[in-house]
């Protein structure tokens, strides 16, 4: 059963509460300054159970001391845009007929790292929550993942606890995991990854508002009890990985998706009766920071009696009641006349809906327990945008950039086998086929997923024609290599994936990870990146509606490369105009859209041949890349392409090859000429020049798609045709069969994980 049956004795524990001084302070996080802004603000010593929802509430990972002022600077408003980035617990987006999209990335990163399982499975738990207390039924997870190289027995430990834990819980909570990404870097190795994207559906008329209102109503905590798991989690997120993380693996959290998926119904239940005023889900920070961040964001306070909350672990203090980030649990703001109805919901879905307390008129949040008075503190001061710390640190550009970008690509040889080196790029860990990742994962529960391949995934919105394009998308090496260009590829990538599925990209939500932001070249990584995803969603018209920054992502070893995940959302209008990335029928005449200008820095060709990440990032012409994503919308739309796939890691060579992957067996490839003679064969075959699509169509539509990509501005090459012998031929330089293709793609990460 959901629900504990048996009440646990609550001890008087006034005795065992430490002093608080500066030096405990600091073992929690705390700065010596904001040690002593904390007193100023309180005008006295804090209580143990004070410093702890300071220490928790002003740590990076609640309050983003160190990133908000830099996270203004994006365009966060639209005309689809429903809230403003960061007003309720994920962003919400209009498409039309009375619907609305929520959706929202986070990182699990730090708990991963320390237990991957559990680690992975409640950051999907995490961010499904998000979603369904905006009102909002999820109907897509999507997620984004960092390792390093396979062949380390660790890493094999992480990756295969973080792909089933991602599995366990979205499955067994029945959303179906429908897209991601996974990435292999040595940066990785001891700091895995691990950004979770949730999506959901609701009526305008349905939204739910992570808001405290009315004195005199009732503050309810509903779902699972209270344990210990998860207690400074989120000062655990504010910390570098060490050999010390080993020992906080209570930091992290527990998580049961067949509670959270009874937790989802007798929510959305009560929240489509009209019976809840405001309602968030109790993540990091638990209690601490949704009493807090629903009371600044209603300018009203809440008085809480912790005798009241449901416990499951005995002789708890209010210091643990407060910090513990038990999963599957929300606090409700309800009118005192629902408080019957609302217990009637949950009890019929066997969980906890138990009043442990009010909603005040002043702007405070009074902590009571076994009588005594453990916490009184002003919410406004905590919060994200209230009066928390708000820093902005040193800044300065990495000294390895100028040797790095000194590489001169006429350094590099002509290879002297491309069958070699494009076999070579298949097995690649971070190209191959992820198969054996997503096997694990139910994309078609629900019956809404659309099964056929495309550059994102395409969720039908059903009693419509209405369609969803997901994608999540960073290539780090380019962020590494050139911050402010790296955040614009991220950007222009993900939306040119959803333009090629035929969708239009209408918003992003960001998961930006980073390093240690006192470090002066890290938080320069940091500024630029987020510059350049402004940059490109300004030019490309896909404001953010929210996100998630995660730094000290860092390890003995050094910090992982920049990583700003990108989680793009698409609207397709009529589903059945969706173009599938796969090569459809002998005779198609394939094309290249966009110029190629031969780019390999940073590219998985210069890193196989070198072993290095050199050379610049490829350069980005955002009015160009805004033209092609016009042009592929615009075929898609007049039905003249059969199908169209992004040139990204590997270059036209595997963009083509990727084109068979999973088309009928007996298709081939066959390229009589490159899009530009004049660059050198590796280089046009390998570089990862952006801003390019290959497309195929049947032969009589070719002029007209010439026409459409002259009026665009686009250049479009015919290079070759779809060929019925199951043979890639690349002009003279590659001869291969596509079983041969086939068999490196889909075989490389299985056998490096299973040996």
């Amino acid at each position: 059963m959901v629900k504990e049956r048996r009440s646990i004795m609550k001890q008087d524990h006034r005795k065992s509460e430490p002093k608080v001084t500066l030096e405990l302070g600091l073992e929690h996080g705390l700065t010596k300054e904001e040690y002593e802004l904390m007193l100023g603000i309180l005008g006295r010593t804090p209580s143990y159970t004070e410093l702890g929802i300071f220490s928790v509430m002003w740590s990076e990972h609640c309050s983003y001391k160190n990133s908000i002022a830099v996270l203004k600077t994006l365009p966060r408003s639209g005309a689809r845009l429903l809230v403003g980035a960061g007003e309720e617990n994920a962003g919400l987006v209009d498409i039309g007929d009375g619907l609305a999209v929520a959706f929202k990335i986070e990182s699990h990163n730090h708990p991963s790292a320390v237990e991957p399982y559990q680690g992975a499975a409640t950051g999907v738990g995490g961010i499904l929550r998000d979603i369904f207390t905006m009102g909002a039924r999820p109907v897509a997870a999507l997620n984004s993942l960092r390792f390093g190289d396979l062949s380390n027995d660790r890493v094999r430990y992480l990756f295969k606890g973080v792909v089933k834990g991602i599995g366990d819980y979205g499955n067994s909570f029945g959303v179906p995991t429908v897209a991601g990404e996974v990435y292999f870097d040595a940066s990785y190795t001891a700091n895995p990854l691990v950004n979770a994207m949730a999506v959901g559906i609701v009526r305008h008329d349905q939204v739910a508002t992570a808001t405290a209102r009315g004195t005199g109503n009732l503050v309810m905590i509903v779902g699972s009890s209270t344990g210990r798991d998860g207690i400074h989690g989120a000062t655990f997120a504010s910390e570098e990985i060490s050999e010390k993380s080993e020992a906080k693996r209570p930091s992290v959290q527990v998580g049961d998706p067949f509670t959270e998926k009874l937790l989802l119904e007798a929510t959305l239940e009560a929240i489509q009766a009209g019976l809840i005023v405001g309602i968030q889900d109790m993540g990091a920070a638990g209690l601490t920071c949704s009493s807090t961040e629903m009371s600044a964001k209603g300018k009203c306070g809440m008085r809480i009696d912790l005798d009241a909350v449901p416990l499951r672990e005995e002789e708890m203090t209010s210091y643990e009641i407060m910090l513990s980030e038990s999963q599957e649990r929300m606090l409700m703001v309800i009118k005192p006349e629902h408080e019957v109805g609302v217990k009637k919901i949950f009890d019929k879905w066997d969980l906890h809906a138990v009043r442990i307390g009010n909603v005040i008129g002043e702007d405070r949040v009074k902590i009571f327990y076994q009588g005594e008075l453990k916490a009184d503190v002003p919410a406004e001061v905590l919060v994200l945008g209230g009066g928390a710390p708000v820093y902005i640190r040193e800044s300065q550009e990495p000294g390895y950039l100028e040797e790095l970008h000194s590489f001169q690509s006429d350094q590099l040889s002509l290879p002297e086998d491309f069958n070699e080196v494009l076999l070579g790029l298949l097995k690649s860990q971070t190209i191959a086929c992820k198969r054996w990742v997503y096997d694990q994962y139910d994309s078609m529960v629900r019956t809404n997923t659309v099964p056929t391949s495309y550059d994102a995934s395409i969720v039908r919105i059903k009693g419509s024609k209405k369609g969803l394009a997901l994608k999540t998308d960073c290539n780090a090496r380019y962020v590494y290599l050139n911050p402010r260009r790296g955040g614009q590829i991220a950007v222009a990538e993900a939306a040119r994936n959803v333009a090629c599925a035929g969708a239009t990209p209408v918003a992003i939500t960001n998961c930006l990870n980073f390093g240690n932001p006192y470090d002066p070249e890290i938080y320069w990584q940091f500024t630029e990146a987020v510059a350049g995803i402004g940059d490109a969603c300004r030019a490309l018209d896909t404001p953010v509606t929210g996100g998630n920054v995660s730094f000290y992502n860092e390890s003995p070893d050094g910090a992982v490369l920049p990583t700003p995940v990108i989680g793009m959302l698409g609207l397709i209008e009529d589903v059945s105009k969706a173009v599938s990335s796969t090569f459809q029928h002998e005779g198609d005449m394939i094309m290249v859209l966009g110029r190629d200008l031969g780019e390999i820095g940073g590219s998985e060709y210069l890193f196989q041949r070198t072993g290095r990440l050199l050379g610049d990032a490829p350069s980005m012409d955002l009015a160009a890349e805004a033209n092609l994503q016009a042009l592929c919308l615009e075929l898609s739309l007049q039905s003249l392409i059969e199908s169209a796939h992004d040139c990204s890691e590997g270059g036209l060579a595997v963009a083509l090859t990727e084109g068979l992957m999973d088309a009928n067996p007996s298709l081939g490839v066959h390229m009589t000429r490159f899009p530009s003679p004049e660059i050198r064969a590796d280089f046009a075959l390998f570089g990862e020049t952006q801003s390019r699509v290959v497309i195929s169509m049947l032969p009589e539509n070719v002029d007209e798609v010439r026409t459409a990509a002259t009026f665009r501005g686009v250049q479009a090459t015919v290079i070759g045709e779809v060929s019925g012998d199951a043979t890639i031929k690349l002009s003279s330089r590659v001869n291969i069969s596509a079983d041969e293709a086939r068999l490196a793609y889909r075989s490389a990460i299985s056998q490096a994980v299973e040996g």
